[in-house]
């Protein structure tokens, strides 16, 4: 009888879980199906989706091409058009976070990794294999469409796509009261059907494509930090030594997720911001300076100039599988990670007009990321056209250990590769704890106060994803799922572009109706004021004429 006691008394200290039952089981069952099948049939299942991958790139490009072009003239048109003043939250809200952690936040959710991992290897890349010059074209010509490519692939477009899903969700949220999920931001176009299957659905896919996404970098972040051990360390590169990492990764990641968005994720993207600055700094000052930011100038001046060719290019006539395999992998990529991305920066927006959310989504990231590149990108360029290939070689074995050899030509090496380190290993923190939130909040059908318990599983859950796939080689598989998932999510995001104008072309037209109509009852109130006025003093003129009279 105790014993059961006992027992009943610790169930009972199980915090209950705040789930959305239709979307929270559905989403979980398909993740464990999807790693399981990825695990037992990794080389037919890799191979599949890949064919589908090529059908996708094939007919479907003209989709991606067409509209990541289009989500920067909608979100230019929202900022500074007439839309542009309107607050998130409404008139009197104001920022929950100062600019400096709001910045911080959003761009440690958005860039990742990636920002270390392909600074280097991909100007390196299309540096050796020119996807529109010929091999012996002018090495300057060459190193500056290869840096072109770079910001194409890492700039605006990709900002873009996380903008729009940003300002819908955000503008829905905080200025119609809905549920923080995805679904909330079709309401205009499917209207209280978001609450039933469809808007389940909506979300179930949202959750699937976030963990994946999440589970993805982590595997390949984890190989990162495992080639940085091995070359400043000389720890061997293991698959042991990686599941430490993830273990170490997720559980830090696990206890800024608890912690909540304004201490654990605000503390570690102002410290992914700050570690990045000051590595940014060492080799600006350290290595050729002046060049640097002459490079910067330059680059984005030829990207400005270039740009509606570069983001219009499809390769239609010639042979080449390059944009296919390159440019769509990027807007597949940048659209799956959307549902995640997009919502996390809703979630710390609230109080921001939606032109200074478009210029701190928008712009302000993509600037940092063309800055960031054009010192480690362009300064690997200056020593390719110098005849320095040192690199390539890095990037050819493993791109993972790129930076870290790009170190080593700079004094202080061991300092910059130690920091190098540090920030790739926050960036991945960053993004896992970021993404268990917003899992956590769509999964609860938007419940903010969620028990603790329910992040943790989630943040666990993308390690044990991770770390499965790396023991079983699906990692590919994975990669080339995220990059086909990303074409359905592309033209839903036009759906929510359609959503988000028609929503606050409705709010706005109301809000002015009744600005008018407060302005026409401030008139009448204010003339019969005038009336009444008028009235007491004629009667006060009758009294004193009354009074002279006697």
């Amino acid at each position: 009888m105790s014993e059961n006691k006992s027992s009943n008394s610790f169930l009972s200290k199980i915090p209950k879980l705040v789930i959305h039952k239709p979307v929270f089981y559905p989403a979980l069952i398909t993740i464990v199906l999807s790693v399981v099948f990825a695990l037992i049939f990794s080389e037919q299942s890799q191979r599949s989706l890949e064919n589908v991958q090529n059908i996708v790139s094939q007919k479907g490009g003209w989709i991606y091409t067409l509209s990541v072009n289009a989500f920067i003239i909608f979100c230019i048109y929202m900022a500074f058009g007439k839309y542009g003043s309107i607050r998130l939250g409404g008139p009197e809200a104001r920022p929950e976070f100062k600019s400096t952690a709001w910045f911080a936040m959003l761009f440690s959710a958005g860039i990742g990794n990636g920002l270390v991992l392909f600074s280097i290897a991909d100007p390196v890349r299309d540096f050796l294999n020119p996807p529109r010059l010929s091999a012996d074209a002018d090495p300057t010509i060459i190193a500056q469409e290869a840096i072109n490519f770079s910001f194409l692939h890492h700039g605006i477009h990709g900002w873009a796509i996380y903008s729009v899903i940003g300002l819908a969700l955000a503008y829905f949220t905080y200025n119609r009261k809905m549920p923080l999920t995805i679904r909330s931001a079709f309401y205009p176009l499917l209207g209280e059907r978001i609450y039933g299957w469809i808007g389940n659905v909506i979300d179930v896919v949202a959750v699937v494509a976030t963990l994946f996404g999440l589970a993805t970098t982590l595997g390949f972040g984890v190989g990162q930090i495992n080639a940085g051990f091995t070359h400043v360390f000389g720890i061997p590169h293991s698959l042991l030594f990686q599941y430490l990492i993830i273990f170490s990764v997720t559980a830090i990641a696990t206890i800024s997720v608890v912690s909540g968005v304004n201490r654990g994720v605000k503390i570690l993207s102002q410290m992914n911001v700050g570690v990045a600055i000051i590595i940014f700094f060492m080799v600006l000052v350290l290595g050729p300076t002046a060049f640097i930011m002459k490079g910067f100038i330059q680059n984005v001046g030829s990207y400005l100039t270039n740009f509606v060719d570069l983001a219009t290019w499809s390769g239609s006539y010639d042979d080449s599988t390059w944009h296919n395999g390159v440019t769509l992998m990027y807007w597949g990529w940048w659209a799956s990670w959307s549902p995640f991305v997009g919502t996390f920066i809703a979630r710390v927006s609230r109080g921001r007009t939606i032109k200074e959310f478009v210029l701190g989504v928008l712009f302000l990231p993509a600037m940092v990321t063309f800055l960031w590149f054009s010192a480690f990108g362009g300064t690997t360029m200056l020593g390719l056209v110098g005849g320095d290939f040192s690199l390539v070689a890095a990037v050819n074995e493993n791109i993972s250990t790129a930076l870290f050899v790009f170190f080593e030509k700079f004094p202080l090496a061991i300092v910059l590769k130690v920091l190098g380190m540090i920030l790739i290993c926050s960036f991945i923190i960053t993004s896992a704890d970021s993404g268990a939130l917003v899992v956590d909040g769509i999964t609860s059908g938007g419940d903010k106060k969620t028990p603790a318990l329910q992040r943790i599983i989630w943040a666990s859950l993308a390690g044990c994803i991770a770390a499965a796939l790396l023991s079983g080689g699906g990692l590919g598989t994975l990669q080339a799922a995220v990059t086909i998932s990303g074409l359905p999510f592309a033209i839903l995001l036009v759906a929510m572009c359609i959503s988000l104008y028609i929503g606050i072309r409705e709010d706005f037209n109301i809000s002015k109706r009744r600005a008018k109509l407060k302005d026409k009852e401030t008139y009448k109130a204010m003339l019969k004021k005038v009336l009444e006025e008028e009235k007491a003093s004629e009667s006060t003129m009758e009294l004193v004429e009354q009074a002279e009279s006697k």
